[in-house]
């Protein structure tokens, strides 16, 4: 493996891991706070990336995408359970799961603003060290790629559960059929450009964004 590679690797593959792990954590506090402790006994309201990690999509996946194109956009960790049943008499069960499950991308966008400001602050101190830099910045990328893949509504992605909870009931037995054709979908998206297209557009988007509070977070520079 040259250096370039296992440079790429690290500094990709990293944010990659932690990162779905704490979408995943975020899927389980937020069904937590919504009365569900289903995941929190199973050991998953947790940022250990032990307790996520997919072979797939957390880790072959990402570390072939980023022998490819040297990024990772693309990858998932095994989803956390939740059970609405479960959830306080209180909560409605569509909006229950569409929260439980925006609140994994969302707090992918939360760490990509984390990593632009973290970003911004060190590099107006004048001391951050190059590798640093490299780092935050490829957590910026690998979260703005993870909030945006996740909310496209083929299942088993949160944009599926979302659009699925808010479904009427006849329209969300129709949709739950098409789940059969996800594991073709999913290829198309990842491995067609045309389709991959959808997720990197808007993602380049949101990475934007980022950059854009890194640069101002450092005074311009």
């Amino acid at each position: 493996m040259s250096g370039a590679l296992a440079a790429k690797l690290f500094f990709y593959f990293v944010p990659m891991v932690l990162s779905l792990s704490f979408h995943e954590w975020a899927h389980a506090f937020s069904a937590h706070l919504l009365g569900d402790d289903t995941a929190r006994g199973m050991g998953r309201m947790t940022v250990n990336p032990l307790a996520h990690i997919d072979p797939l999509g957390t880790l072959l996946l990402p570390a072939i995408s980023i022998a490819a194109t040297g990024v990772a956009f693309f990858g998932w960790a095994k989803p956390v359970p939740i059970n609405p049943a479960r959830f306080r008499r209180t909560i409605r069960v569509g909006p229950g799961l569409a929260l439980s499950a925006a609140a994994g991308p969302a707090a992918n966008v939360a760490l990509g603003l984390l990593a632009g400001l973290a970003l911004g602050l060190w590099r107006r101190t004048g001391a951050m060290p190059p590798a640093a830099g490299t780092l935050l910045g490829a957590t910026m990328a690998v979260n703005a790629g993870l909030a945006v893949f996740n909310l496209v509504p083929v299942p088993p992605l949160d944009g599926s559960r979302v659009l699925a909870a808010l479904l009427p009931r006849n329209a969300a037995a129709s949709y739950a059929r098409f789940a059969a054709f996800s594991p073709i979908l999913l290829i198309v998206l990842i491995s067609v450009p045309a389709a991959s297209g959808l997720v990197f557009g808007p993602a380049e988007k949101l990475l934007l964004v980022f950059e854009r509070l890194a640069m101002a977070c450092a005074g311009g520079a």
